[in-house]
């Protein structure tokens, strides 16, 4: 299998689009490919963090799991998203575990690089931040959702972010497990929002195309 240049992924990336030829190649001398199959553990909850992950194709599912084998599932990542920096920097294990939910190909950057590369760059620093920061808020408001509305309210949020307009369509990219769990619902609660949803001839659903007919009236959906 051919190997790819990790410079000329890493430079598509805004964390590293602004640096120079030498410091992108220092960088890139310190990652490595992984190809993941599907449904294999990248990471588990207690690994050492030697770095973090930058997703090339594929998806990756980042949950906790409970010691009677429950799941949450935190985030769904797909090319383009890392995972693993917080961590990194804190210098501490992984706390989620990480599973491949198709075939991945990642890169993985060493964090001896990215710490040299910070102690050069103020510009390096403040997008590495940008990003830990963008993900915090995703989490806050994951929380504000959770406490604040109704699992009703929560699944059509999910529906709106990506498709806010009548006649747009949703396509669930994972399985309605997953996205249940990523909204702290059940997956019956799931379903019963939707056939609610149907019902009033606010979606119509087709497999995992969910088709927005009535956005005003999602958005006033009290579920």
């Amino acid at each position: 299998m051919a190997t790819i240049d990790p410079c000329t992924f890493l430079r598509r990336l805004p964390l590293f689009s602004d640096l120079g030829e030498e410091e992108l190649r220092a960088v890139g001398a310190a990652a490595t490919e992984r190809h993941v199959g599907r449904g294999r553990t990248i990471v588990e909850r207690g690994d050492p963090c030697e770095g973090f992950h930058s997703i090339l194709y594929g998806q990756v599912k980042l949950a906790f799991i409970s010691p009677q084998g429950q799941e949450k599932v935190i985030e769904i990542l797909g090319p383009g998203k890392t995972f693993g920096e917080a961590v990194m920097f804190m210098e501490k294990p992984y706390f989620v575990t990480a599973t491949a939910l198709e075939d991945c190909l990642l890169l993985h950057v060493r964090k001896e690089a990215i710490f040299a590369e910070l102690e050069q760059s103020a510009a390096f620093a403040r997008r590495m931040l940008a990003g830990m920061s963008r993900r915090l808020h995703g989490l806050v408001a994951d929380v504000e959702a959770y406490t604040l509305h109704t699992g009703g309210q929560r699944v059509v949020g999910y529906l709106l972010k990506d498709a806010p307009a009548s006649g747009a369509t949703v396509r669930l990219s994972v399985s309605k497990r997953l996205v249940a769990s990523r909204l702290n619902i059940t997956p019956e609660y799931f379903s019963r929002v939707l056939n609610d949803l149907t019902r009033r001839e606010l979606v119509r659903v087709d497999g995992r195309d969910i088709a927005i007919l009535d956005a005003d009236g999602l958005r006033a959906y009290e579920g």
